[in-house]
């Protein structure tokens, strides 16, 4: 099981009431709706294996140069006091502080947390998948990972619904049905109808139903650009005339908007623990910020 940590932390923030708060009146909303979350995904899947994987590096300087509108809207207007990060990432005031602490809670719980410079979460997730010899559950609120879904490896996105009790089981025959493409195509078709939220443009002209007409009828990026300068194809004058003119963007976004595969990544132990790493640190951590039955239901499913 592979988690999408930030996509899930950013759930539990607004999920649960800011006034859920730390002895000292610190909000720890976000910290003790993760750790609910996590001990409902191994009550429910019991997973062999677990990691929270980390955005290092949210939005790639790789990224940016093949694509500068890619999460622009995202980047905090004023960088937090003593950062060195130009472009840190708009983050409501009062979640900032309790990320550190998840990430003290993981690690004296012994919970693999894996990221790399210069890579984003999805990037991590992506190599791990590809490296996995089982199957795969990625649990994700972004939509971005469906590409990876592949029902021959087994690797599937359970997509939260409602809190993680509800979950969508994301798989081939899903994404067929509700998108007409299959895991890989999905990158393809997210390319080409653009995605506000990453401030990906897409094809002027092109939504996700052409996207998926398209890809359908010609099989792959690929094959839509090369029907765009075939003049016997069937494309009409207006779709090839936006699949033309937009073929600067098309020939970069594919690198920007595909998972990366490879990412070199630290050899850290993927067992879900039966017990905490450092139950001395943990017992320090619980009592700071008052994580109370947030934690000890985590360390129930934990130990089942």
């Amino acid at each position: 099981m592979l988690l999408d940590t930030a996509s899930l932390y950013f759930r539990a923030y607004f999920g649960v009431p800011e006034s859920v708060r730390a002895p000292d009146g610190t909000p720890v909303n976000a910290v003790r709706g993760l750790l609910d979350f996590i001990a409902r995904l191994v009550q429910d899947h019991r997973p062999d294996d677990l990691a929270a994987c980390m955005d290092v590096d949210w939005r790639p300087r790789w990224r940016v140069e093949l694509i500068p509108s890619y999460k622009a809207h995202r980047v905090a207007e004023e960088a937090p006091a003593g950062s060195a990060a130009p472009d840190a990432e708009e983050i409501p005031d009062t979640l900032s502080p309790q990320v550190p602490v998840i990430e003290e809670v993981l690690d004296a719980l012994g919970i693999a947390r894996i990221g790399a410079p210069g890579y984003e979460a999805d990037d991590i997730i992506g190599t791990l998948a590809g490296r996995a010899a089982g199957p795969v559950d990625i649990v994700t609120g972004d939509r971005d990972l469906f590409q990876l879904v592949d029902d021959a490896r087994g690797v599937r996105v359970l997509y939260p619904l409602k809190g993680v009790g509800t979950l969508q089981v994301t798989d081939g025959a899903l994404l067929r049905e509700k998108y007409g493409v299959d895991g890989p195509g999905y990158a393809d078709l997210a390319l080409l109808r653009g995605d506000p939220s990453d401030g990906l443009p897409g094809v002027p002209g092109i939504g996700e139903k052409t996207a998926a007409k398209l890809l359908d009828a010609y099989g792959s990026l690929a094959g839509i650009i090369a029907a765009a300068e075939d003049p016997a194809s069937r494309l009409t004058p207006a779709q090839r005339r936006r699949i033309t003119e937009a073929l600067p963007y098309l020939a970069v976004a594919p690198k920007v908007v595909r998972v990366a595969d490879d990412v070199p990544l630290p050899e850290v132990p993927l067992a879900l623990p039966a017990e905490p790493a450092d139950p001395e640190r943990l017992e320090v951590l619980a009592a700071r910020w008052g994580l109370g039955g947030a934690l000890q239901r985590l360390l129930g499913a934990l130990g089942r």
